[in-house]
């Protein structure tokens, strides 16, 4: 990004953390040939493409010439969206999650709107939303929970899930919420246009009446915004002074949980959640959303109400009622099953596919990669045994279907140790602890993780 510009995005950036009340209307300035040139090299270059069919190599060829047109139909509001390519791509064993590819262009400009945007209302985001956001991850969402539930008298969870809420953001209400900030007529007609391009699937133009398109890079910090307004600044200054006890939320992207002290706040809460979606256009899901009875005292309330301890599933994650070495309450985390099953059948379904087509060491190359992927997620405090037995499926699934590669030489169990000993994959290890009391190596070493760890029987 070239100095102007990015000195420009600091000054909105001050004004919004020094001004929370104040209006942007003016920022059309922002659009040049250095600021577009930098969202355009941020862009991925083997990303799938859309209807144009125009690829990054090819824009690339003649850039500069490219992004000048770009910005004259900017300024001069003649730059009109085209409509996102709709593909699907698997959401678990059963369903498929649709998806929206923009044209490259739109990208361009996407990501331009975002760096804007992400400019003014980094400032005015709560504490509590983690999600897409700089130096903001899953991790530390987890964390969060960890504390609140570790540190402060938490004894209900309401875990909530929104039904379709990429599918069914208002868009009046989010120009609403946008013009609370931003005053730009000309920044507010884009993001109209954008909302409205619709999307193109089987040759045919479907129009979008709501929704913010998935794949874009413009729908993350949107539905930031729309749910900023809609749920965390009400629950900050609406819920938490009418709570008497412990009453907090953690927030990544359209996943939430409320962390609540007192029953029947929590039965109350969750009233006043599903009115306040339904004020704007949304549904908690009925069957996904519940309020359990979750805390330091679940394993003896259970024990002595004769049934099983609650869990609640956030960010892939299962989180239970466990005990230390000591004996003390202590929070658990492992991967869920569904997420487990998940990738599991993933891993399986693809060495299934590049067993015959590929070469071996090509696939390993893969192989390592999607295992530094899962590790890398799911290689959180207390997971150790979940990391342990993904990496022993990968591994029985590799000798299995390598040895149906040919006939004539089965890749036997000693075939395959042989060459592990000199292209070893990933072992399963810990990359994220809460509290960590010692150094890394060591916890991992007393985890039964990393070098110690033997994946193949």
């Amino acid at each position: 990004m070239d100095k102007p510009t990015r000195k420009t995005l600091a000054l909105v950036s001050q004004r919004a953390r020094q001004e929370p009340h104040g209006v942007f209307t003016s920022l059309a300035h922002l659009w040049n040939v250095g600021f577009l040139g930098e969202c355009y090299r941020s862009l991925g270059k083997e990303r799938a493409c859309g209807i144009d069919g125009r690829s990054w190599q090819e824009y690339g060829e003649h850039w500069e010439a490219n992004l000048t047109d770009l910005v004259a139909r900017l300024k001069a509001k003649r730059y009109k969206p085209l409509p996102a390519k709709r593909v699907y791509i698997p959401k678990n064993e059963h369903e498929k999650r649709p998806l929206g590819l923009p044209a490259l262009e739109d990208k361009i400009v996407q990501k331009g709107i975002a760096c804007i945007l992400e400019a003014i209302y980094e400032a005015d985001f709560c504490d509590c939303s983690y999600g897409f956001r700089p130096q903001r991850s899953c991790h530390q969402a987890l964390k969060a929970v960890d504390e609140t539930i570790m540190r402060k008298p938490v004894n209900y969870v309401i875990e909530a899930d929104i039904k379709g809420f990429f599918d069914h953001v208002s868009h009046d209400w989010m120009m609403q919420f946008l013009r609370v900030r931003v005053r730009d007529s000309s920044l507010l007609l884009l993001i109209r246009r954008f909302l409205k391009a619709g999307y193109m699937e089987s040759g045919q133009w479907h129009p979008t009446d709501e929704g913010t398109p998935q794949g874009g890079n413009l729908s993350p910090l949107l539905a930031n915004i729309f749910l900023h307004y809609v749920l965390d600044l009400w629950f900050e200054r609406k819920v938490k002074p009418t709570v008497g006890g412990t009453c907090e939320l953690v927030r990544y992207a359209d996943d939430f949980v409320c962390l609540v002290q007192d029953r029947r706040d929590a039965e109350n809460l969750e009233k006043l959640l599903r009115e306040r979606f339904a004020k704007f256009g949304l549904t908690l899901h009925p069957e996904k959303t519940r309020t359990i009875s979750f805390g330091r005292y679940e394993q003896p309330n259970a024990r002595r109400e004769g049934r099983q301890a609650n869990t609640f599933d956030f960010l892939g994650f299962t989180h239970y009622a466990g005990r230390s070495r000591k004996g003390h309450f202590l929070l658990g985390r492992k991967t869920s099953k569904k997420k487990f099953r998940q990738a599991c059948h993933e891993i399986l379904t693809w060495l299934k596919q590049v067993r015959n087509t590929r070469r071996l060491a090509e696939i390993w190359v893969e192989l390592a990669a999607k295992l530094r992927g899962h590790y890398g997620y799911y290689g959180v405090q207390g997971n150790s045994r979940m990391l342990c037995n993904f990496g022993y499926v990968v591994i029985r699934a590799v000798q299995k279907w390598l040895r149906r590669r040919s006939q004539r030489r089965p890749f036997t169990w000693q075939h395959l140790n042989d060459y592990l000993t000199y292209y070893p994959l990933p072992r399963p290890r810990i990359v994220y602890w809460m509290s960590p009391p010692l150094p890394l190596w060591e916890m991992n070493r007393r985890a039964g993780c990393g070098k110690s760890a033997r994946p193949v029987p």
